[in-house]
């Protein structure tokens, strides 16, 4: 088995709020990170497919492939977007770093030509990364 990963970068603003909280209880559970205007981020993102190599190509999959696909279903949609109000698979979502990854293996598992989507790895600080490879749902 061979794992390619293609990596990419994108800026975003964020509030992580749960409307079904009080002020109060969001400003607890998330402290600055509930304030109303939200904050922004620069994400880097790290897409890994699984796969054998073609006979003909060599290839998982060619990455110049995985970066157009990353670029049209993910970063064309997210990149110097307000995620709670710009983006629609987004919405009603709390925009964590946890619920961002899981909503862009939505997205990239159905579109990956060839090879399977092994996982999604989103750094949303030098200090804070998280990785999915959907087993939950």
């Amino acid at each position: 088995m061979i794992y390619i990963t293609r990596r990419a970068t994108f800026s975003a603003s964020h509030r992580l709020f749960n409307p079904e909280l009080s002020e109060e209880e969001n400003k607890k559970l998330f402290d600055k990170c509930a304030g109303p205007n939200g904050h922004g981020h620069n994400y880097v993102l790290e897409v890994t497919v699984a796969g054998e190599p073609g006979k003909k190509t060599g290839y998982v999959l060619d990455l110049k492939e995985l970066k157009r696909i990353l670029s049209r279903e993910i970063l064309e949609k997210v990149d110097h977007k307000h995620l709670n109000h710009d983006v629609d698979f987004l919405r009603g979502v709390i925009p964590t770093a946890e619920n961002i990854a899981v909503a862009f293996w939505k997205i990239l598992a159905p579109v990956i030509p060839s090879g399977r989507l092994h996982a999604i790895r989103l750094q949303e600080t030098e200090n804070n990364t998280v990785e999915y490879r959907g087993e939950i749902e």
